[in-house]
């Protein structure tokens, strides 16, 4: 009698459970987190500025004239364009000692004759690096286009006596780019607070400004010869 070997059974794999509520889950934490700097970031804004102005400090007041408060917007105006200055040197600084990033990301890999096509040779577009360098001196070039028009949109809208604020903001702007720049890497938990610290005081002055503009707070002195009080 001839029997037939049965093939063996194929025995169903077991494969683990696609957790699907990972990456929701972790999106929400980082959200909670973000959430947790940016308001942070508002708070000491807030503060700062109602004490600026509250308090008036005579040292970070302009000096009474036409056109004082917009050349002391202009002063204070120099630290972000500082704080952008500063992001281009260190990525000129960093292309210069790393081969992988010394002809730009423009010219990776190609349109490179001679000695630069040898060392550029299987570049990809940049190292990580410098891809940093890049995403905080695209932020750090929005936040100073914003925040230079609207401290002497400030300046020329507000009373003398509000005038403090252009150089808290201004100092919270360093502030912030520095704390930015430190957590960048550590991602949007890590950098909300000094973006917060960045925007926030540009935002609070512009709102603030428009307002005024509107119900006729600001005295415009400039070009009119009327001096602030």
């Amino acid at each position: 009698m001839r029997t037939t070997a049965t093939p063996p059974r194929r025995t169903a794999t077991l494969r683990p459970p696609i957790d699907r509520t990972t990456p929701i889950a972790s999106h929400r934490t980082v959200q909670r987190g973000v959430l947790r700097g940016m308001g942070v970031g508002m708070a000491i804004t807030l503060v700062l500025l109602v004490l600026m102005i509250a308090l008036a400090p005579r040292a970070l007041l302009p000096l009474i004239g036409p056109t004082a408060s917009l050349v002391a917007a202009l002063h204070w105006a120099l630290l972000p364009l500082l704080c952008l200055a500063a992001v281009i040197g260190l990525m000129a600084r960093h292309r210069f000692f790393h081969a992988e990033d010394i002809d730009g990301s423009g010219l990776a890999g190609g349109g490179l004759t001679g000695a630069g096509a040898t060392a550029s040779r299987g570049m990809t577009g940049g190292s990580w690096t410098i891809r940093i360098y890049q995403a905080i001196l695209q932020n750090t070039l929005e936040q100073v286009v914003l925040a230079i028009p609207t401290y002497l949109i400030w300046a020329v809208t507000l009373p003398r006596q509000w005038q403090a604020a252009v150089p808290a903001a201004a100092i919270l702007f360093v502030v912030g780019r520095v704390l930015f720049w430190r957590g960048y890497s550590g991602g949007a938990p890590s950098r909300s607070l000094g973006f917060a610290l960045t925007f926030y005081p540009t935002l609070v002055l512009a709102l603030v400004a428009a307002v005024a503009a509107l119900i006729g707070l600001g005295t415009p002195s400039v070009g009119l010869g009327i001096p602030n009080p």
